[in-house]
């Protein structure tokens, strides 16, 4: 049997070219086609995982069809993929829709349970939430967004719907700010290099030249503050939770509306209640 040709290798294109055609970036499809050539890697069970995880931008039962244009996946593959999760009960099909199961809950409650992390920040994130009525989240580095792992929520309407497993940029967030400032300078200008910095407000920071000296800031100060530039009318200031050898392993935050909060409260009555939960939860995950 002749050797199959190799396949074409993903054109890394530049981040500001993503910026302006999002359909431009890769595809789950694309990302399972660089690791292909390990030995040990399972094609079939990183497609099953790709469409499993692309329910959650698609908050309506999907058909094969936009399965498949979601992950970039062929319709066959995803076909199989959809089939074998109904099977293990992991999904359900009505007609030529497809949509998730409770069982799936488990395969993110298996993180959550075994996250000495989440286990442990969570009642010291309702703390601040009882003492300040503002909702508060920890969240880690996953990829190059963040990851929304613990969430204390106050019963008041915000514009953007955040839960455990959401994820934001982390150059327009406060915790994610707090996070990169602990990533060496090598490393932040990769991250700048490699993403798209889109102009999300008015107020959005995206000159990698500027964003390096409000990261050099943050980690000065042990602290930072993202004012409206995620979203207008938000407001958010961040810390960071370090484990063991001193290293940021995770960050909390208070997300407020700027109508409501002036950021000197966030500095002088929300911040001291940051770092008071942040010394104690670094000691309890140290």
């Amino acid at each position: 049997m002749p050797p199959r040709a190799p396949k074409s290798a993903v054109v890394a294109l530049p981040p500001e070219v993503i910026a302006a055609n999002p359909a431009l970036k890769p595809s789950r499809s694309d990302e399972i086609d660089e690791i292909t050539g390990d030995p040990d890697f399972m094609t079939s069970l990183a497609r099953g995982l790709a469409v499993l995880s692309c329910f959650a931008e698609h908050r309506k039962p999907m058909t094969i069809s936009q399965a498949a244009q979601r992950t970039g996946i062929t319709r066959a593959s995803v076909r199989r993929c959809l089939h074998t999760l109904v099977k293990l009960g992991y999904a359900q099909q009505d007609e030529q829709h497809f949509s998730l199961r409770p069982k799936a809950l488990a395969l993110g409650y298996a993180y959550l349970s075994s996250s000495s992390l989440s286990v442990t920040a969570q009642p010291l994130l309702d703390q601040i939430r009882d003492g300040l009525r503002e909702s508060c989240s920890l969240g880690v580095i996953e990829g190059d967004e963040i990851c929304y792992v613990v969430r204390s929520e106050v019963a008041r309407i915000m514009s953007v719907a955040l839960r455990v497993g959401s994820r934001l940029p982390l150059y327009c967030t406060s915790m994610g700010r707090v996070l990169l400032s602990h990533l060496s300078l090598d490393e932040q200008r990769a991250y700048l290099a490699r993403t798209p910095l889109l102009q999300r407000t008015s107020k959005t920071q995206v000159a990698p030249d500027t964003l390096l000296a409000t990261l050099h800031k943050v980690r000065e100060q042990g602290y930072a503050i993202v004012d409206q530039e995620l979203e207008i009318g938000l407001r958010s200031i961040a810390v960071p939770v370090y484990g063991a050898g001193g290293r940021a392993v995770a960050a909390i935050n208070i997300g407020t509306q700027s109508a409501r909060v002036p950021v000197s409260e966030l500095q002088s009555r929300y911040l001291p209640e940051l770092l008071r939960i942040s010394r104690e939860l670094s000691l309890q995950v140290a």
